[in-house]
């Protein structure tokens, strides 16, 4: 495992070296395997994660148990969520969950109001990483609101190809499923349908994006 310096300079390149040095000195390395919870809906947070390998995926649970795809965080990214949890000490809305083996810098939440205060690179960063997941679940809503259920799948097709930086998108059609709170018949069907179009080509627990 490469030092936290060394992942701040690989992916946090946008800090400056003093905010480098605090969470050097203040952090700390973890390693995460894929199928891990880190984070549960209604926890206080003890820590906010800069992501440095893997991929962690965001969910909302409704009253009755089902869940809800928000968002994911890969290198280079944080959750928008623990930063607000951490500074009003509130319990966090969403579940974390680990999709591929992943390694994240920890950042103890008491550091959180000095960094905003002292560390203009630091706030930068927080306020991008807030614009950035508020544009990205307006997407969603508006995905929900506005479009049919085809229309949202070729969405989130797309979004995936584009995390994934492959036209191979290695998910089941019951992981998609979950992610768009619908059921693994409807998607296998619709996806049936984009093969037929000529749109996607379907593999054993892939999805080949063809356009």
């Amino acid at each position: 495992m490469e030092s936290i310096r060394q992942n701040l300079d690989t992916y946090y390149d946008q800090f400056d070296n003093d905010l480098k040095e605090v969470i050097a000195a203040n952090g700390r390395m973890q390693r995460f395997k894929a199928g891990d919870t880190i984070m549960q809906q209604g926890e206080f947070l003890k820590y906010t994660m800069l992501i440095t390998k893997g991929r962690v995926k965001l969910l909302s649970e409704g009253d009755d148990g089902e869940e809800f795809f928000m968002y994911y965080l890969e290198p280079g990214q944080a959750c928008a969520l623990s930063f607000v949890c951490a500074q009003k000490n509130k319990r966090s809305d969403l579940d974390a969950t680990v999709v591929e083996d992943t390694e994240a810098i920890l950042i103890p939440i008491e550091l959180m109001d000095e960094l905003m205060i002292k560390n203009k690179s630091w706030y930068y960063f927080v306020l991008e990483t807030y614009r950035s997941r508020f544009r990205e679940l307006l997407d969603v809503i508006k995905s929900v609101a506005f479009h049919g259920m085809d229309d949202r799948l070729s969405y989130y097709l797309i979004k995936q190809k584009n995390a994934f930086n492959s036209k191979m998108i290695s998910l089941t059609h019951e992981q998609i499923a979950n992610d768009l709170n619908s059921s693994r018949v409807v998607i296998s069907r619709l996806l049936k349908q984009m093969e037929l179009q000529g749109k996607v080509k379907l593999h054993r627990n892939a999805v080949e994006w063809l356009q």
